[in-house]
């Protein structure tokens, strides 16, 4: 696996420190990625989208959905049955999990609902105004302000 060093760029820019941290993130993680338990992403509306991962034999007590740092956190903890069941197949996994999904900027998470063995968390992105982009109106020359004259200044 290569190893790079993301050293210089954070040196030659400003505020792409998280594009940085992204790729080292991306470039450094294990290539086995995990399969259990699966999901699906689905884009619901222009910019709202649906995490949906299959939680058969889990209780919503049992599940947790978290976001920090930028990243949304779902874990699962099975708690000890008080009857002993023998099983002659089982085929439903229900071992504990933890999966992360990285949140892009402005998105955040409106719910979760637990129905019919499936987890489906909603997100939205919501875009601040000031980061939307906004028309500039031009103006003619013979509108715009008059000129400043330049005056030499003297240095002492």
């Amino acid at each position: 696996m290569r190893n790079l060093d993301f050293a210089p760029l954070y040196r030659a820019t400003v505020g792409f420190d998280r594009i940085a941290d992204l790729m080292d993130r991306v470039l450094s993680a294990d290539v086995a990625q995990p399969t259990y338990p699966p999901y699906n992403i689905e884009k619901t509306a222009e910019d709202a989208y649906r995490i949906s991962i299959a939680v058969a034999g889990f209780t919503p007590d049992e599940l947790s959905v978290e976001v920090k740092d930028g990243s949304l956190f779902v874990t699962a903890r099975k708690t000890p049955e008080e009857t002993q069941r023998t099983f002659l197949h089982r085929g439903i996994a229900t071992r504990a999990f933890e999966r992360r999904f990285a949140l892009a900027d402005h998105v955040r998470v409106t719910g979760a609902v637990h129905e019919h063995g499936m987890l489906h968390i909603d997100l939205v992105r919501e875009v601040p105004e000031a980061m939307k982009p906004r028309r500039i109106e031009i103006q003619r020359a013979n509108a715009a302000s008059p000129a400043i004259e330049a005056r030499p200044e003297t240095v002492n």
